[in-house]
């Protein structure tokens, strides 16, 4: 779509657009407004004139470059990640090892032998950083994993121990103002 196509029309949706038979005459078009469909003008009558905004105003209409959109999963707790970026970084550097130390065995370098016992050591620790990550990971879900939704367990069972405790507490008051109240009674 060429900047003209753009300066024309900058009100038009990006469905309105890319709407097949574009340009064509299309039932239920408009006459002479390209892409612009009855219910469109039905549902935006004030959107008549491309470059306008609102009612025939000389301000130009307001068209974001992109639309965010949420998150699709939620971003890692801060020490996972960093474990996790540790273990990815680990991981690449043994398997530079492993084939720095297959090229140096086929070529008969005498480098082959110290890269082969390094490489072993890299798997190591490279096996040992994604553990590091799993435990990172199971650890903080059990601190702070608690999912606070309604339909939670653990929120719908502090919410019946603090209706529990209330009604502890009145019955309390309520035998306390009973048991305090008929002492004075008899001592006035």
């Amino acid at each position: 779509m060429g900047t003209a196509e753009r300066r024309e029309a900058p009100e038009k949706s990006v469905a309105v657009r890319s709407a097949p038979g574009r340009g064509r005459n299309v039932p239920g078009q408009v006459g002479g407004t390209r892409g612009q469909t009855r219910e469109h003008t039905r549902e935006h009558p004030a959107r008549e004139r491309p470059g306008t905004y609102g009612g025939g105003g000389a301000r130009a209409a307001y068209r974001p470059l992109w639309v965010e959109e949420p998150a699709r999963r939620r971003r890692l707790p801060d020490p996972v990640r960093t474990s996790a970026v540790r273990a990815v970084l680990l991981i690449s550097v043994t398997l530079i090892q492993a084939m720095v130390a297959f090229l140096c065995t086929m070529a008969g370098s005498w480098l082959a032998f110290p890269m082969v016992i390094s490489s072993v050591a890299s798997t190591v620790v490279a096996t040992w950083s994604v553990v590091d990550v799993w435990v990172t990971r199971q650890v903080w879900n059990q601190r702070y994993g608690v999912v606070s939704e309604p339909s939670s367990t653990a929120r719908s069972l502090r919410r019946e121990r603090r209706a529990a405790r209330r009604r502890e507490r009145s019955a309390r008051r309520d035998q306390e103002r009973i048991s305090g109240g008929a002492g004075r009674l008899s001592h006035s």
